[in-house]
């Protein structure tokens, strides 16, 4: 790897690397941590969105505690990718680009700065695995119920065992993604099974929502043979996500909570201008299950407002 870190079999390198973008040097911690026997590489990351801390907290932890002569093959973790969103504690963008850096990916080689960081991390790391599992929890204006989303790339093989890595993770949500630019939809793309998982939200971190990830993550390695976890996965219903965005600038004023079970047409809230007129009556798109609302009164003019698994 040109991130200069590969361990020996049996052992753990972590610390922090040196990226240089654009100029500018970026610190970001890394775990690599190699099995005494033989299996797959899989990449983890969190901290694609800087504030999603149940997630970051979570790929922190479990490079901290995996012990390399318990597994089989190769993990590779960095569970603070946007480190400039989490100094910053941005939402959703980078502060140097204002750029969703998981709606730019797999980046683009002396791009901007998002840009240039989505292709270091995808090419280095989410390209060279052969699993991967991008860990995601409720940007700090979100609250969310724990999901799953896997993207059907059109390679069967690769949708078949993503389908199944997001069925083992262990939660009750797994939604059919589309997520052009994303770090999965990248992935899954270039032939390696991907998920994403989310759990938190609003800028909150507790043991629970960190246990779902650490959890979640165990899992799947169990599934892959990496370690000693059972890991049976049940069918669960896979649900479509649509989102419902903002059409202005103004405040928002949800009529639904998260887990609320809606129906197509339905009205879920205002978007209204400062003096309470009514700019954008939220609509639901299809029936089913209120799975993330933004939590912000401040709302913009393409912001996501919700989005409903059906």
């Amino acid at each position: 790897m040109e991130f200069g870190i590969e361990a020996s079999p049996g052992t753990k390198i972590s610390r922090l690397i040196e990226l240089t973008i654009g100029g500018e040097k970026v610190s970001i911690p890394f775990f690599t941590l190699k099995g005494d026997q033989e299996g797959p590489t899989l990449a983890i990351t969190a901290g694609v969105h800087g504030t999603e801390y149940a997630s970051i907290e979570a790929a922190l932890r479990l490079g901290r505690i995996l012990d390399p002569k318990e597994i089989s093959g190769k993990i590779v973790i960095l569970p603070i990718v946007n480190m400039p969103s989490f100094r910053k504690r941005t939402i959703y963008v980078g502060p140097h680009d204002n750029k969703n850096l998981n709606r730019v990916f797999p980046g683009k080689q002396g791009g901007s700065f998002s840009e240039a960081l989505a292709y270091q991390v995808f090419h280095e790391v989410v390209q060279k695995s052969d699993f991967y599992i991008d860990l995601h929890g409720g940007d700090m204006i979100e609250s969310l119920i724990p999901f799953v989303i896997y993207i059907r790339s059109g390679n069967a093989e690769v949708d078949r065992t993503s389908l199944s890595m997001a069925e083992g993770f262990g939660l009750e949500f797994v939604v059919e993604g589309k997520m052009e630019g994303s770090a999965i939809y990248a992935a899954s793309h270039a032939g390696v099974p991907a998920i994403l998982a989310e759990a938190g939200g609003q800028g909150i971190w507790n043991e629970k929502t960190v246990n779902i990830h650490m959890t979640g993550v165990k899992r799947i390695m169990g599934q892959l043979g990496m370690i000693n976890v059972k890991s049976d996965p049940r069918p669960i219903k896979v649900f479509s996500f649509p989102w419902v965005f903002s059409e202005h600038d103004g405040l928002f004023y949800p009529q639904v909570s998260i887990g609320k079970k809606v129906s197509a047409d339905q009205k879920l809230g205002s978007v209204c201008d400062y003096f309470g007129k009514e700019l954008q009556p939220v609509v639901s798109p299809n029936d089913g299950t209120v799975l993330f609302l933004v939590t912000s009164l401040a709302i913009n003019k393409g912001d996501p407002l919700m989005g409903i698994g059906g």
